[in-house]
């Protein structure tokens, strides 16, 4: 029965993709589609279970079971091919974009989260309640008042940071974050931001874009090597201390007394702290460093990343010149949309949707465990308490694998893309957003090509 029951959820998860089921529409009842199939009405009560299972349809009782939401992206055309000469060269600047650009059947692409989970209804209700009402002429290039309230609430319960609203910055996501950042610090005469090794590749790009040099410094099953960095010289270093990317290790408290003796300054990326599975998250380093720490987060991982809405907080000697450069790059974000995510964090429910959201990550986490362990036996898992992404790791050339495995309608990123001096071989693996029975057959396909 589960053959047909994945065929007929495929097949409907075209027809909504395509309109040919539009959201708010009625699937057919169980018993006339299996009648219409000539099946039984268990895969099709089946193939409905795994629909709504990854968000597309609601049961409604006596109204049916209703289409509530599309998939992210259509299935690619039947003719089109992927991407291959992707993986052919050093990754450039464009490669993300080439990325998200390649057909693929199942994207396994870290940092997303379940988009079909995102809180539809009730932004449309936060957006028509804070239009009644909203200023809609050129905002604070700081941010609205509103959300920096929020925000600084906000890291107050969830990161253990105590800030005003005053220190936060409103910026266009993290990237944006790095960009500025960078401009003020070379201002005050640092050029040189040492990264993690191996460490995020469009961290390195955005960082060198402005103009830094970004020296690698090993990282270790504690996390960054603060010795290394020590005898690196560098003035200033990037860091992922909830939830290293791509590893998944903690910073362990050996490795956070040893930052407090190192003195440098510190850029705390805090990506997807708040997805932390097995206890409460470990607090941000800016609640330890508050004069030494420069922290930018933003709700690409708790929403989507289409809003481009983060948040920076330096220390007092940088809050002037990096409003500064906020004001002179862009004005300030879009005030509407701030104003609404204000209205759902001091609301509860962005909280009760990250409840939701771990609940959703966690089994999509253990499910693709689980398939790892049956298909990938030789390769070894890492990062598994926390976050949207699972690192794997084994003895064969990543790019071959990841090339292989696009042309197999599987879209993954090879760790070795994020290495500078490190040498391991290994895949980054994103499940947040994909559903249970496609992470089971990515892996399978993984593994036949592995083997």
């Amino acid at each position: 029965m589960g053959g047909l029951s994945e065929w007929l959820a495929a097949q409907l998860r075209n027809a909504i993709a395509d309109g040919r089921l539009p959201v708010g529409g009625r699937l057919p009842a169980t018993r006339v589609l299996a009648a219409e199939l000539k099946v039984s009405r268990g895969v099709v009560t089946e193939a409905y279970q795994r629909l709504a299972e990854v968000g597309h349809v609601v049961g409604r009782g006596r109204a049916g079971t209703i289409v509530v939401a599309a998939p992210v992206t259509p299935p690619p055309p039947a003719d089109a091919r992927p991407d291959a000469g992707v993986f052919d060269a050093e990754p450039g600047a464009d490669i993300f974009d080439r990325m998200r650009a390649a057909p693929a059947r199942i994207d396994l692409s870290p940092g997303v989260p379940d988009l079909t989970a995102f809180p539809r209804a009730a932004w449309l209700r936060a957006e028509r309640s804070v239009l009644a009402d909203a200023d809609l002429g050129y905002g604070d290039p700081r941010g609205a008042s509103a959300l920096r309230r929020a925000v600084a609430n906000w890291l107050a319960r969830n990161r253990g940071i105590r800030a005003d609203a005053g220190e936060v910055v409103i910026v266009a996501g993290t990237s944006q974050a790095l960009g500025l950042l960078a401009a003020v610090l070379r201002d005050d005469g640092i050029g040189t931001v040492a990264v993690e090794d191996p460490g995020s590749l469009g961290v390195q790009q955005h960082l060198r874009d402005s103009g830094m040099r970004t020296p690698p410094i090993p990282v270790d099953s504690q996390g960054v090597r603060v010795d290394a960095l020590q005898a690196g010289g560098a003035p200033a270093a990037l860091l992922t201390p909830a939830h290293q990317f791509p590893t998944g290790v903690v910073l362990s408290g050996e490795r956070r007394r040893a930052l407090m003796r190192w003195g440098g300054l510190i850029i705390e990326d805090d990506y997807d702290a708040e997805h932390r599975y097995d206890r409460a998250p470990v607090p941000a380093l800016k609640s330890m460093l508050p004069k030494h720490v420069c922290y930018a987060g933003s709700v690409s991982k708790l929403l989507a990343p289409a809003l481009r809405v983060g948040w920076v907080l330096v220390p007092p000697r940088y809050l002037d010149a990096l409003v500064a450069a906020k004001r002179f790059a862009d004005l300030g974000n879009a005030v509407l949309p701030q104003l609404v995510l204000a209205r759902l964090m001091e609301s509860g429910q962005l909280e009760r949707h990250l409840r939701s959201l771990r609940r959703r990550h966690r089994h999509r986490r253990d499910t693709m465990i689980d398939a790892i362990r049956t298909h990938l036996p030789q390769a070894t898992v890492h990062g598994a308490a926390a976050g949207l992404h699972l690192m794997i790791t084994f003895d064969a050339p990543d790019l071959d694998l990841a090339a292989a495995a696009l042309d197999h309608g599987v879209k993954v990123q090879p760790l070795s893309w994020h290495n500078q001096r490190s040498t391991r071989q290994g895949l980054v693996l994103g499940y947040a957003a994909t559903n249970p029975s496609d992470i089971r057959d990515a892996m399978a396909t993984l593994g036949k090509l592995l083997a």
